[in-house]
């Protein structure tokens, strides 16, 4: 077999020693420029890279070194790219996916996590990273009862570090929001960002669903939660701007359906929306190849395309080029513009993750709700 240039050296016939030589001088994966090296050692049967880049094919097998347990693969992405990947490895015909043992590095999210390499290039935003230098803001917790969901709700609360009552502050509504917190670091981008004076300072309400596919596919009782329950609970706790001006929305996946739904079914309570890596499936004609959650979705989508009214006055959309959903969220782009609607798009070599959601916030959140560094620009 063709070898990785990484491991040419080894002779025809290696020993252990000569492969452990080789791991021990370099770090795995091995980034050269666009190139990245996987190297796994140990007895399989089959060995592969599982990847989640919308476009190539999930499985990249690693191949045998003759003689050896090692098994390595060369790949190239783009420059700036992030890749999470986990080892399917086969034995006994059975195919087990573990982080790759090499790597330290690994991206956590709520189904336990990934490994995680780059292109050449890329590097974790600073501003994402606790600053003991900033001061932090505080979150408060609190539980509300829902009579449009049934049940009790827990929220959370981020307020700035000098919060003050007596100031107006705008408010910005999050969807998974101890998501956002625990795995894309929102915390650590609103203290930096704002003492940056990058973004101005706002009350951040996060919200956490109980039954997300659901609630979140364009379900009215989760719109009418968060306009009629959870906005007026949070004016008589906190001093806010006025309806509508200032105010936002922001999700993920199908926490952006949610956020555009609520949007449609409330025009003029929220003045933009924050969309990252947005579900927005839609049919021109016929139906939909994705799973059954998304069939109310789909029908959301095309009645929104059908009448979009004007539900806010400014949208920021962010995806990663890695994603199945790039197309639908390049198409929303036009399509809100079209309409009257305010809109910057960020796209990234990465995938539908957390991490490339933590690194769009600084331009989301400077984008529609700038600090002093950037008023005198807008």
């Amino acid at each position: 077999m063709s070898l990785p240039r990484l491991f040419e050296s080894l002779p025809a016939e290696p020993a252990p020693a000569d492969v452990e030589r080789i791991l021990q001088k370099v770090s795995f994966p091995y980034v050269d420029g666009s190139s990245v090296t996987f190297a796994f050692v140990g007895e399989a049967e089959q060995v592969a890279v599982r990847h989640w880049i919308y476009g190539l094919p999930s499985s990249l097998p690693l191949k045998r070194v003759e003689g050896t347990d090692l098994w390595v693969l060369q790949a190239d992405f783009p420059a700036g790219s992030r890749i999470e990947y986990k080892f399917g490895v086969t034995r006994d015909g059975h195919e087990e996916w573990i982080f790759d043992p090499l790597n330290e590095q690994v991206a956590n999210d709520p189904f336990g996590g990934n490994s995680v390499t780059h292109g050449g290039d890329y590097e974790r935003p600073d501003w994402t990273f606790r600053d003991p230098s900033v001061r932090q803001g505080r979150i408060e917790r609190f539980a509300l009862r829902s009579e449009a969901l049934g049940g009790e709700r827990q929220v959370g609360v981020y307020l700035p570090a000098g919060y003050r009552p007596y100031r107006r502050h705008r408010l910005l509504v999050v969807h998974d929001g101890e998501d956002y917190l625990r795995y894309s670091q929102l915390d650590n981008a609103l203290d930096n960002l704002i003492a940056r004076r990058e973004v101005s300072p706002l009350v951040v309400a996060l919200t956490n669903p109980v039954d997300r596919l659901r609630e979140y596919a364009h379900d009215e009782r989760h719109a009418r939660h968060i306009v009629e329950e959870l906005v007026p609970v949070l004016e008589q706790r906190y001093s806010l701007i006025p309806e509508g001006s200032g105010r936002s929305l922001m999700g993920a996946s199908f926490g952006g359906v949610a956020s555009l739904s609520t949007a449609w079914l409330y025009p003029g309570a929220f003045d933009s929306l924050l969309l990252q890596s947005g579900s927005f499936a839609f049919t021109d004609i016929g139906g939909h190849s994705r799973s059954p959650v998304f069939d109310p979705v789909v029908a959301f989508m095309n009645a929104f395309r059908k009448a979009p009214g004007r539900p806010v006055n400014r949208a920021f959309v962010s995806c990663g080029m890695f994603e199945s959903l790039i197309y639908e969220n390049r198409s929303l782009v036009p399509f809100l513009q079209k309409h009257g609607i305010e809109t910057t798009y960020e796209e990234a070599y990465d995938g539908h993750n957390w991490e490339n959601w933590r690194d769009r916030l600084r331009k989301g959140l400077s984008r529609l709700f700038p600090g002093p560094l950037w008023e005198s620009y807008l």
